[in-house]
């Protein structure tokens, strides 16, 4: 049996999957307060998957309010390798249809005042983040999602805004100007400090609507996105279904089991003990 753990953070139902064993709930402390809800912990196919409702289940916590570090921390502290972001998302192209699942590759941070980082407070390191998403986790998915029969797009730009109201059109004309393929309020800071944690990390997103650029459709509405949502959740569902062995099966550690090597760039001696202490499951290794 494998003993790779790969996390799936999204809306709450997606551990209800055909097949799922041994599910149950795990609570976890973090210095960055409680995560968004219980950690699930199931096996699909001999392999350990940890899901995580990203709101909290009941969608308590709007996107600004969502624990970011909490739910990332957590995450890694139950062992977790990969994560599997599954994101509802709004279209900015005409070629990206409601319903269509973006593998994106690349993220415009366009929210403020979220922390987006484990660091700060006596401990300062720079992540390299040129290429936010696991490479190697998104072709697995690519190939699950064709496999699905899923209509989907290999690459895309995905700009986070604040929220929680949706886009102006003079906003979604700006993120269209700028060759981004779609908009949504939560991939940012979650990809941030998953990277962080070292866990490698990608999006699956579903796209619900277009926006409110698109001049033959109506303004984004609540109802339409929960129409479609509820759509695309059996879809997602199957392609979680197919990735899991693949990505139990990769070969040697993940690509980014060691991405903070050579970011921390505070002298060790002038670090605050607590400090090391509050943060093991992230600098652990590097600081003892």
């Amino acid at each position: 049996m494998s003993k790779t753990r790969i996390g799936i953070i999204g809306g709450t139902g997606l551990y209800e999957i055909d097949g799922i064993e041994d599910l149950h709930e795990e609570r976890v402390e973090t210095p960055f307060g409680d995560p968004s809800d219980a950690f699930l912990v199931g096996k699909l196919d001999g392999v350990e998957a940890v899901f995580l409702s990203r709101h909290g289940r009941g969608h308590r916590f709007s996107p600004s309010e969502v624990p970011y570090r909490a739910n990332i921390f957590g995450m890694k502290k139950l062992g977790v390798e990969w994560i599997i972001s599954i994101s509802a998302v709004g279209s900015l192209k005409e070629i990206v249809v409601p319903g269509h699942v973006i593998l994106v590759d690349q993220f415009i941070d366009r929210t403020r005042g979220r922390p987006s980082t484990f660091f700060g407070n006596g401990i300062v390191a720079h992540a390299a983040f040129g290429e936010p998403v696991c490479e190697a986790l998104r072709g697995m998915l690519l190939d699950a999602a064709r496999e699905a029969g899923a209509v989907v797009h290999d690459g895309g730009t995905y700009v986070c805004m604040e929220g929680p109201a949706f886009s102006t059109k003079a906003e979604s004309h700006l993120y269209r100007s700028w060759g981004a393929t779609v908009v949504g309020m939560t991939n940012v800071p979650e990809c941030k400090l998953a990277r962080e944690a070292e866990i490698s990390y990608a999006t699956m997103a579903m796209a619900t609507d277009y926006d409110c650029w698109h001049p033959e459709h109506d303004q984004v509405t609540l109802d339409k996105i929960i129409e479609t949502l509820q759509a695309n959740a059996n879809l997602a569902k199957q392609i979680i279904k197919i990735v899991m062995p693949r990505v139990a099966a990769y070969g040697g550690p993940p690509p980014y089991a060691n991405a903070m090597a050579n970011s921390i760039i505070t002298s060790p001696d002038v670090i605050p003990r607590e400090r090391i202490l509050e943060l093991g499951p992230i600098v652990g290794k590097y600081l003892g």
